[in-house]
């Protein structure tokens, strides 16, 4: 431990080179301010792309008609091209790479009554394996299963807005709900963290919403995850379904507009891509920073230390021991770095709080900019001990010279 003359030695060099002091504090607290917000900045896209993905399975592929825009097999262009879950079986049938899977109906407007309450809320028919592929999250209750599906059960899932609009704090499991004058019983309460649209949706069996909502036996999505394939296979297995379902519908394979297919581990992986690339510059924009800061203070140092030169030679003079004076400069040194590391940090950390909580929630691309702060305190210390080592070279040097060259020094 250091005494307290010492320290008052200290403050006291530190107000007669108020200048010099703080450039050594600037260059170490802007080096660590820059570095916290480059690395929020960072983790803030990184947590954006990751949100934009958190709906969806990004291991999936999504299968939805259009219209034809080239004549083909003497069909004009402008037919819409319809698929029916028998092109599901038949994709089940030839692709055992398909993982999960479902097939989607949409109904909009469903009109859902419990009692004397009622909403208007979108509404869906699903196959089980839809749960993983919109990454629903059941809070009460099952999903649909396949037992619902093959036997066209009345049951339903519901948006746990729809629970807090129509049950208030009554449980719904095994109420029965009216959906467009048919009663429908609820089997269970989900969320989702798309959005509160998809908060407020009812989900049934598909084979339900065929027989009770759809009688003409169009679908409008097939959907399926692809389990561990590498993003080469996935692109390969889209487009050989492209052409399979080609044939099979009667369009051309060269259609770009009668089948929409959305591959999200090619989406997923291109996201990625940018965003590594962003990473990577904001690491080598931080690394620059840390550098910077580091020859600041090396530099700002050497020149206490050449300053001094006549001051240590007066001190030993007097009987000051070479250990004494070294040691003297590197607690200056370790106490104005790490001071002005420490203010650096909370002024980083500070500005970035500020920023994540004035956000606007549906922010795209952009999410909780928060930071790893051991990788603050980790580059603070770096900056405390190039400080401390650019000063004691110079320093150890100076304390071994003799007193009378010391006291001669310009």
């Amino acid at each position: 431990m250091f005494d307290r003359e010492q320290w008052m030695e200290i403050w006291s060099t530190i107000q007669k080179n108020k200048l010099r002091t703080f450039l050594t504090g600037f260059a170490v607290a802007w080096g660590i301010f820059m570095l916290i917000i480059l690395l929020g900045t960072g983790n803030g896209l990184q947590n954006g792309v990751t949100q934009e993905f958190n709906d969806d399975a990004t291991n999936s592929i999504w299968i939805r008609g259009g219209r034809t825009s080239l004549e083909y097999g003497g069909f004009k262009p402008g037919r819409r091209v319809k698929i029916t879950l028998d092109d599901l079986h038949y994709l089940l049938r030839n692709y055992p790479q398909m993982g999960y899977y479902s097939a989607r109906i949409n109904v909009w407007g469903a009109r859902v009554n419990y009692g004397n309450d009622f909403g208007d809320y979108s509404m869906r028919g699903v196959h089980p394996g839809h749960v993983v592929l919109e990454k629903t999250e059941m809070l009460q209750g099952r999903y649909i299963n396949d037992f619902d599906v093959s036997n066209e059960r009345k049951v339903a899932v519901i948006g746990k807005l729809i629970t807090n609009d129509l049950f208030k704090d009554e449980d719904p499991l095994g109420k029965y709900v009216i959906i467009r004058n048919v009663p429908f019983m609820v089997v269970g309460v989900s969320d989702d963290a798309g959005s509160e649209w998809e908060q407020r949706m009812v989900y049934i069996p598909i084979t339900t919403a065929l027989q009770v909502f759809n009688k003409s036996g169009n679908i409008d999505q097939i959907m399926f995850t692809t389990g561990t394939l590498p993003l080469q296979a996935t692109i390969d297995l889209s487009e050989r379904v492209k052409r399979d379902l080609a044939q099979r519908l009667q369009f051309s394979p060269l259609d770009p507009t009668a089948l929409f297919i959305n591959n999200a581990n090619e989406e997923f992986a291109r996201f990625m891509n940018i965003f590594n690339g962003i990473a990577l510059f904001v690491w080598v924009m931080g690394i620059f920073t840390i550098i910077a800061g580091i020859v600041g203070v090396s530099n700002i140092m050497m020149i206490v230390v050449r300053e001094r030169t006549q001051e240590i030679g007066v001190r030993k003079a007097i009987g000051a021991r070479p250990s004494s004076i070294v040691l003297q400069i590197l607690q200056e040194s370790i106490f104005i770095t790490a001071l002005s590391g420490y203010i650096g940090l909370v002024l980083g950390v500070g500005l970035l709080e500020l920023v994540n909580k004035y956000l606007p929630e549906n922010t795209n691309m952009f999410s909780n900019p928060t930071v790893d702060i051991r990788i603050a305190v980790y580059a603070t210390i770096v900056l405390i001990v190039s400080g401390a080592l650019a000063g004691f070279f110079p320093a150890r040097k100076a304390a071994h010279v003799k007193p009378i060259e010391a006291l001669r020094y310009q």
